[in-house]
Formats: C-alpha cells, sequence, structure tokens
C-alpha cells in the first residue's frame, strides 16, 4: 500500500501508541492529521514528526461526538479525502464490575466504540467513493477475551471487532482495508488514565504495563502489518499466548484467567 502523500488520520495521538504511529507513518511520506483534547500536546507532537509531506492538527473531544463530528467535517472539507483513519483514541478500566456506575460504563462505551463509529461513518463515503482506504482499529487482547477489572472496556473492544470485521465484509470490493491491532501489555499511561468504578482516574501504572512494550516498537509492527495487508495482528510478551490458550483450551484459559494477576 502506498501511503505518500495521502492524508493519514490518528486519534489519541497525544502521546503513546497514537504519538508512535504519528512518528512512524511520517517517515512514509504522507500526510498527518492528529487528534486528541490537548492542543498543546498535539503541537509537540507534530514537531516531533518528520519526514511527513504535511502535517496538521485537529483537537477533538470525542465524549463530545456530535460537536466533534461537525467540527472534523468542516476541517476535512479544506483538506480533501482521508486515505487511512487509525482509531486510537480511547479509554481502560480498573474497576470491579459490582464497584462501576452504569455512567462509567457508558462512558467508555462512548469513546471507545460510538465515537469510533461516528468517524467511520463520516470518512466511509468518500473511501467508498475513491474506491481506497484503511481502518485500522485499536482493540486489545481483552477484545480477544474478557479479563477481571475491565469489563466495560472488554465489552467496548469486543464491539471493535464485530463492527470492523462487518464492515470488511461489506467493502472489501470497495477497495477498502479493515486491520485491528490486538495489543498486550504496552508501555504507556493507559493504566494511569483508566478510570475506576466512580469514573475517577485511577493514577497508578500498573506493574505489567510499566515492563510492557515500547510503544514505538507496536507502531513499527502495525506498518508493517499494513504493507503486509494483514487483516489482524496480536502484539505483546507472553500475554499474547492468551488469545491461542483460549481458542485451543477454553476450560484451562478460564481457570487461569480467574488467578492470573491482570495488572
Amino acid at each position: 500500500m502506498d501511503i505518500k502523500g495521502k492524508w493519514v488520520w490518528i486519534t489519541g495521538a497525544s502521546s503513546g501508541i497514537g504519538k508512535a504511529l504519528a512518528i512512524e507513518y511520517a517517515k512514509t511520506g504522507c500526510k498527518l492529521l492528529l487528534s486528541a483534547r490537548n492542543t498543546e500536546q498535539l503541537e509537540a507532537v507534530k514537531a516531533t514528526c518528520k519526514g511527513a509531506e504535511e502535517i496538521k492538527i485537529l483537537p477533538l473531544d470525542l465524549l463530545k461526538i456530535d460537536e466533534s463530528i461537525e467540527k472534523a467535517k468542516e476541517f476535512l472539507a479544506t483538506i480533501g479525502p482521508i486515505h487511512t483513519l487509525i482509531n486510537n483514541a480511547g479509554i481502560s478500566q480498573r474497576a470491579l464490575v459490582k464497584d462501576t456506575s452504569l455512567d462509567v460504563d457508558r462512558r467508555i462505551m462512548e469513546i471507545n466504540f460510538f465515537a469510533v463509529s461516528a468517524l467511520t461513518k463520516l470518512v466511509l463515503p468518500q473511501m467508498i467513493e475513491q474506491k481506497e482506504g484503511q481502518f485500522i482499529a485499536m482493540s486489545s487482547l481483552v477484545g480477544k477475551f474478557g479479563s477481571p477489572l475491565r469489563s466495560a472496556y472488554s465489552a467496548s473492544k469486543h464491539a471493535l471487532h464485530g463492527y470492523y470485521e462487518a464492515l470488511r465484509a461489506e467493502t472489501y470490493e470497495d477497495g477498502i482495508r479493515v486491520l485491528i491491532v490486538c495489543p498486550g501489555f504496552i508501555k504507556t499511561n493507559i493504566s494511569i488514565n483508566a478510570v475506576t468504578g466512580s469514573g475517577e482516574k485511577q493514577n497508578k501504572m500498573d506493574d505489567k504495563q510499566a515492563n510492557g512494550m515500547l510503544p514505538e516498537d507496536l507502531a513499527k509492527k502495525i506498518l508493517r502489518a499494513v504493507y503486509k495487508a494483514k487483516e489482524e495482528i496480536v502484539v505483546g510478551g507472553s500475554e499474547r499466548y492468551g488469545v491461542l490458550v483460549k481458542r485451543l483450551f477454553p476450560g484451562l484459559f478460564s481457570k487461569l484467567i480467574k488467578r492470573v494477576k491482570v495488572t
């Protein structure tokens, strides 16, 4: 896939995986559109991206999705069609089901699923018209299986799989590709920013997150998967084997997931 000179839109681009993807994609000579809530951080990421033909920022708050869609619609009309949309923005969770309010469940689904669906619908018609495009959905290992303390987060990632697998089947004749990325523990601030049952930030780095794969390494693996036209990749350390165990030995997996340390 040649993306040189084409627009790549990355959400959640102000830090972590999104920032690493922006830096890696810039090396291809594409045009970058970077979105997140924090304008100052987006400007800092923009300054570190080398090689891109053009870089623009579009601050968005995906909890205010209707407002964000209108803002994005006006902005996209000024720059031309998007070739690749990387739905990376998201929020995680660290709370038991019994301790999590319904408002927190809804907030997680709103950001991790409904906002993704809205952005997808925004750019899909022009991708179909140009007979070319790609969606990259940032899922998780817990998009493949449920894990304690992540009930709504896991549900939101499971939803992405069903949604994008359906979209892939619907649009393959239109030249549209879908890549679903399932990372394990990546060394980002996702656990620090994860919400508790009341909606407050956890404000603590999980041990496994702290020892996880670097986001820069994940970004390289994602771009390689793009060039190889992969439909799904599972990335991480030994935790990634959980997907295989769940598939081949579901009874064993059920016993393990009840005992394993998940933070």
